[in-house]
C-alpha cells in the first residue's frame, strides 16, 4: 500500500463540522467508519480539536497536534506536538503510514494542497454549529469515485453518505 495524506470529516447540510469544539451530532455508524478507516494509522488535528476531545489520544493511532503555542505539551507517547506544517510533512515523509487530517477548519485549509484523497461524510440533516468546513476549499480538482449511503436507524438519528474523492 502506498501511503497517502487523506482528509476525513463529517459535515451537515450547511457545512457545519463542529460546535463548541466537539461534534454537534452523535452517529455511532459514522464514528465506526472513522475508527475502522484510521485505526493503525496517524491522525492530524489542531490543538483546539484535540482539546475538544479532552486531550484524549485515540487508541491504536498516533495523534499529531499542530499548534502555534510553542509551550503546548502533551504527556502521552501516542501524541506528537508540531509547530509548523513543514515539520509535519517532514515527519510524514520519514514514516510509512497514512496521515488522516481530521480538522478543524484551519488544519483543513493548511493541508488542502497536500491531500491525496478525501473521505467526506455528508450528514443529511442540519445541526447547530459554530465551525464550518472551509468555503474556499477548491473542489474543482477532486473527482468523486465512490459513495455509500447509510440510512438512519434506532442508533443513528440521521441518514448520511460517505463519499470518497481522488485528485483529478
Amino acid at each position: 500500500m502506498t501511503k497517502k495524506i487523506v482528509g476525513i470529516w463529517a459535515q451537515d447540510e450547511q457545512g457545519v463540522i463542529g460546535k463548541n469544539h466537539v461534534l454537534p451530532w452523535y452517529l455511532p455508524a459514522e464514528l465506526h467508519h472513522f475508527k475502522e478507516t484510521t485505526i493503525g494509522h496517524n491522525i492530524l488535528m489542531g490543538r483546539v480539536t484535540f482539546d475538544g476531545m479532552g486531550q484524549r489520544a485515540l487508541p491504536k493511532r498516533l495523534s499529531l497536534i499542530l499548534t502555534r503555542d510553542t509551550d503546548y505539551r502533551v504527556d502521552n507517547e501516542r501524541v506528537l506536538v508540531f509547530h509548523s506544517p513543514w515539520a509535519i510533512l517532514d515527519w510524514y515523509e520519514k514514516q510509512d503510514k497514512n496521515l488522516y487530517v481530521i480538522g478543524g477548519k484551519q488544519i483543513f485549509t493548511i493541508f488542502e494542497p497536500y491531500l491525496d484523497e478525501i473521505l467526506k461524510t455528508d450528514i443529511h440533516a442540519s445541526y447547530e454549529g459554530d465551525t464550518y468546513f472551509p468555503d474556499q476549499f477548491d473542489w474543482s480538482v477532486w473527482a468523486e469515485v465512490s459513495s455509500e449511503f447509510r440510512a438512519k436507524d434506532a442508533e443513528n438519528p440521521a441518514d448520511f453518505t460517505i463519499r470518497k474523492y481522488e485528485r483529478k
